[in-house]
């Protein structure tokens, strides 16, 4: 598989500069969330990059003008990653005119006003952080969600690259494809336009393990406990009497329990695409709710980043903190070193 050149392992920033974890993105918050300490102790865990969630407010109104103060805050954390020896993924996390979690906004994909706005937006970040390519890398949009957007989005994808070379031919920039940036949605990307793009998925297989109890997965109870690993047929049968039979597919493996194999087998679509485009591969979010027992997640977080480090593929965990996945808040404090070792 080619290589994702100088990434291997890394951690999210989520809930400063994306959907911030007070509520609202108020001074305090920016100024304090995440600061250069944060910087150095990832650096000194031996992770080699961040990547930075940004959602749009944060640097552009919804008519299109820039906000100076946003962007003074990511050159702010890629100088922080020079000077920690870190190398930075910059996230579109959310876009004026589509949102990953609010299935209403989703005009980005047939409205060319917002497209224009997009685009000039990936320009715009060109200009000002395309001089650190040697250091980070652009994706273009998280999650995108529905199927049906695919072709939408290739044009607009498409064309966003293309403005963004017009700047710099080299900076990496990664795609990734519907169903909140699934493995299968790599099958509808086409293929890459230059021998600088990456592809992403998210993985957080058996969803109803990583987000048991999670009060935003519908119909999910606030009491549902599951361990891991288990018997795939006792994840079925739980998964029926409380969902349906939309788990299936995820939740389809014939050995005795989940293990690495379990990931291998998920990845393997993935590497398929890979070879056949040459292009690398990018995990840019997975990980545990903090309502599972750390004993299960420690096994869960250690069978998965050995599926992906023995594929080579780059991943980044979610997240450093907060969000209900912070691997540095006091849930994780017993296996967070074990988890970091592993990646």
């Amino acid at each position: 598989m080619k290589e994702f050149t100088g990434y291997k392992k890394g951690i999210n920033l989520g809930g400063w500069l994306s959907q911030p974890a007070c509520g609202n993105f108020t001074k305090e918050h920016l100024d304090n969330f995440v600061t250069e300490s944060d910087i150095a102790y990832i650096s000194s865990l031996g992770l080699d990059h961040v990547r930075l969630p940004i959602d749009y407010e944060v640097i552009q109104k919804d008519d299109g003008r820039l906000i100076e103060s946003g962007f003074s805050r990511i050159e702010k954390c890629i100088q922080w990653c020079v000077k920690h020896g870190l190398r930075i993924v910059l996230d579109l996390h959310k876009a004026c005119g589509y949102v990953f979690d609010d299935e209403s906004n989703s005009d980005l994909f047939h409205d060319q006003k917002l497209q224009t706005i997009f685009i000039e937006l990936w320009k715009e970040m060109t200009r000002r952080f395309g001089k650190y390519s040697d250091i980070a890398a652009f994706e273009l949009l998280n999650e995108i969600t529905d199927k049906n957007t695919a072709e939408a989005w290739n044009a607009i994808a498409a064309e966003t690259i293309a403005a963004i070379r017009a700047i710099n031919t080299d900076i990496r920039i990664i795609i990734g494809g519907y169903e909140n940036s699934s493995i299968e949605g790599l099958s509808a990307l086409e293929k890459p336009a230059d021998e600088n793009i990456v592809f992403t998925f998210h993985c957080y297989n058996p969803l109803i393990f990583t987000h048991q109890s999670a009060y935003w997965v519908k119909n999910m109870p606030a009491d549902f406990k599951l361990k891991y690993p288990a018997a795939p047929s006792e994840y079925r049968e739980i998964s029926h009497k409380y969902f349906g039979d939309i788990y299936d597919r995820e939740l389809n493996y014939n050995n005795e329990v989940f293990d690495q194999g379990y990931f291998e087998e998920l990845f393997s679509p993935a590497l398929k695409i890979s070879e056949k485009y040459n292009v690398p591969l990018y995990c840019g979010e997975y990980g545990v709710i903090d309502l599972a027992d750390t004993e299960s997640a420690v096994k869960w977080f250690c069978d998965i980043q050995n599926a992906l480090k023995k594929f080579g593929i780059v991943h980044a965990a979610w997240t450093y903190k907060n969000k209900d996945f912070g691997l540095t808040d006091e849930h994780y404090s017993d296996i967070f070193q074990e988890i970091i070792n592993n990646s």
